[in-house]
Formats: C-alpha cells, structure tokens, sequence
C-alpha cells in the first residue's frame, strides 16, 4: 500500500471485499472493477476509497464485464436491487420484488 501511495508502485490491486474497508486511496486516478458484488453498498463502498476527503483529482472508475458470464448476470441482480431499494427509499412500497430462488438459480446459470 506505501508503495503505491508514495508513488515507487504504479498499481494496486486488490479484491472488492479487501478494498471496502479501512483504506484511503486517495492518489488512485483510475478504479477498476473487475469482480462486480452482487450487494451495491458494497461495491460502493470499495470505489468510494478513491473519493475520501483530500483527493484532488478527477477518479475515473471502469467496470469490465464479460457478455454472457455469471458477472452479466451478478450486474443484472444488483440494478434490480438499486431500483428495489430506490422504491423502498422513495416511499412507493414495491416490496414485491423480493429476491427469488429463480434469481439465484439463474445467478448459477442452473
């Protein structure tokens, strides 16, 4: 981590989960997202360690998703979750659209 944060190291790479607690990155100019997570916080929150207090720069964030991968699907899942938690948020109630066992069977491509 000081090697990238004092510059000696050009890139840093870490998992999703990892990077989502206790860390500053605040020298980063670009995220990628390799493994999107099907919980949205959770993504969130691990780009978000670009964006803390003291970053002066523009963060550009990428998200590479393969066609027809258990990650199209993963980012299928988690848009359905935003506008689910939207809904909730803004008051219209569509606690209807609750997750499936279908969902997860075809999260599994099963």
């Amino acid at each position: 981590i000081d090697a990238f944060k004092y510059g000696d190291a050009p890139v840093f790479v870490i998992s999703l989960k990892a990077g989502g607690f206790g860390l500053n990155l605040t020298e980063a100019d670009y995220c990628f997202v390799l493994d999107p997570w099907w919980n949205p916080a959770v993504e969130a929150q691990a780009v978000d360690r670009t964006h803390r207090i003291g970053q002066e720069r523009t963060v550009m964030v990428y998200r590479l998703v393969s066609s027809d991968t258990i990650e199209t699907k993963v980012m299928e899942l988690k848009a359905r979750k935003e506008k689910l938690f939207t809904s909730v948020m803004d008051g219209d109630g569509a606690f209807d659209s609750a997750l499936t066992a279908a969902d997860i069977r075809g999260l599994l491509g099963a």
